[in-house]
């Protein structure tokens, strides 16, 4: 059972915490985070298992960094960082392809019919994004996805506001060449 004090602490406390070997504090880290940690590996991945890999390496490579954790940039940020980056050296190492994850349709019945058309679209957005460079796709789920500022995003990314102004323009751009193509 969670400890009710821990529950109240915010999340740089609870990392700083898990750092001197509090496994209680990264344990409510991990229950407060592990759900929108795992949809920005989805979102980027397009597959729920790849996804899921994805966040257990996160949240093992956050307990081994909790020792070094200072509170110079927020949690959410330095968890984003680690997440991106795993997302973006798991691209470079796998061949690009669509995933059946995201081939699953609704149900066809009466009724779902707009369920149905969003699934569709929901589609063919993830399949385009699949054919972006992994910078440029990393950058719209940041920035679409997750709601992040530039300034955050140009932390997350390693590069300049400027630069994520340049992914998002290109990314944006690529993303409805191909959703024309479709």
């Amino acid at each position: 059972m969670p400890d009710r004090s821990q529950s109240q602490l915010p999340d740089e406390a609870l990392l700083e915490a898990s750092g001197n070997g509090d496994r209680q504090a990264f344990g409510e880290l991990v229950r407060r985070h592990q759900s929108w940690a795992w949809g920005v590996a989805y979102r980027f991945l397009g597959s729920k298992d790849e996804a899921e890999d994805i966040v257990q390496a996160a949240f093992i490579k956050l307990l081994a960094a909790s020792h070094r954790y200072r509170r110079t940039a927020r949690f959410k940020t330095f968890f984003h960082v680690i997440i991106s980056r795993l997302c973006l050296d798991h691209a470079k190492k796998k061949k690009p392809g669509p995933s059946d994850d995201y081939l699953e349709l609704a149900d066809p019945s009466p009724g779902q019919e707009e369920a149905l058309m969003a699934s569709q679209d929901a589609t063919r957005v993830r399949l385009a994004l699949d054919t972006l460079p992994p910078k440029q796709r990393m950058a719209l789920v940041l920035r679409y996805y997750e709601g992040l500022g530039y300034d955050e995003m140009a932390t997350v990314l390693e590069t300049s506001r400027k630069g994520v102004e340049r992914l998002l323009s290109r990314g944006r751009e690529a993303l409805r060449t191909e959703l024309a193509s479709r």
